[in-house]
């Protein structure tokens, strides 16, 4: 690992970009160009201290995970973005899908503007790539996971804490439209290996899955109508809706309630209490987030 190489070229791709490229406020006091550490950290997911020593040249190779993150938060381009992996001497994951794919830049500038509303992006097999705030605080960050477990329909299928978010009554609905929208994703790749992976494992796993492959429903999820357990707010209503990127691998997902709602309003709510969970994770030394101790 390049410690120094990588330092300098962290701190370079931070001073170029301004404040409201990201969303986030200006201010007349700012005494750097660019982006302060602890915005670059906030907008990546991690901690302050964690980042402050790969910008000093220190600490603990960062994972691939933890280099996607710093990928998107610092707007970095295909070639930037490989040379980030190359410095910290990772392998470059695929640039079009899996978790540490690189998001499509339309799509991140959409989520830079969507501060107020919960969003994130996610590639068609449902793993999830960068969220906001306020989807963290809506729904929770994904595990860290491998493998077919990268992927929330595998979750869904697999582990019972995957559906804690939705009321059990409105499990059957969910099942129905994972699989038919993974139905249309896998008749779109056509022999794509990672989606027959999935597929494959996820019949042997789940006979739930299986019987509900084998009616052939198809249909993309363009919109839903979701009901979501918050452990502060209790059930929240709120349609979802997606945004596709023009290949269609990736998608934009946005959390909307009526107004005049009891959902707008929990949305409001949500907008106040909702950075309170930035605060209760930290990084190891293998880049990872977990809950502080």
């Amino acid at each position: 690992m390049k410690h120094a190489e990588l330092a300098a070229f962290l701190k370079s791709r931070r001073d170029r970009i301004r404040p409201s490229d990201v969303g986030l406020p200006g201010g007349p006091r700012r005494r750097v160009p660019g982006l302060r550490r602890e915005e670059v950290a906030q907008l990546a997911g991690l901690s302050a201290d964690y980042y402050t020593e790969l910008e000093r040249g220190r600490g603990a190779q960062p994972s691939a995970q933890v280099l996607a993150a710093l990928a998107r938060a610092l707007r970095l381009d295909g070639d930037e973005r490989d040379h980030l992996f190359h410095l910290a001497d990772r392998p470059v994951p695929p640039a079009t899908h899996g978790p540490n794919a690189h998001v499509q830049p339309g799509l991140l500038g959409l989520l830079d503007r969507l501060a107020t509303t919960p969003a994130q992006v996610i590639t068609d097999l449902h793993q999830t790539l960068v969220q906001n705030p306020l989807a963290v605080a809506l729904i929770g960050r994904p595990p860290v996971v491998r493998g077919p477990a990268t992927s929330l329909v595998y979750r869904w299928f697999t582990d019972p804490e995957a559906r804690t978010l939705y009321p059990p009554e409105d499990h059957p609905h969910h099942s129905r439209v994972f699989v038919a929208d993974l139905q249309a994703v896998a008749a779109r790749r056509g022999s794509d290996t990672e989606v027959a992976r999935l597929v494959a494992a996820l019949r042997r796993h789940s006979a739930e899955f299986a019987a509900l492959w084998d009616t052939h429903d198809v249909a993309l999820r363009r919109a839903d109508h979701k009901r979501i357990i918050h452990p502060a707010l209790g059930l929240i209503e709120l349609d979802c809706h997606s945004l596709f990127s023009e290949d269609g691998r990736q998608r934009l997902l946005w959390f909307s309630a009526q107004p005049g709602t009891e959902g707008a309003a929990q949305l409001e709510l949500l907008s106040v209490i909702g950075t309170q969970e930035m605060t209760t994770t930290t990084v190891g030394a293998d880049g990872l987030e977990r809950p502080k101790p």
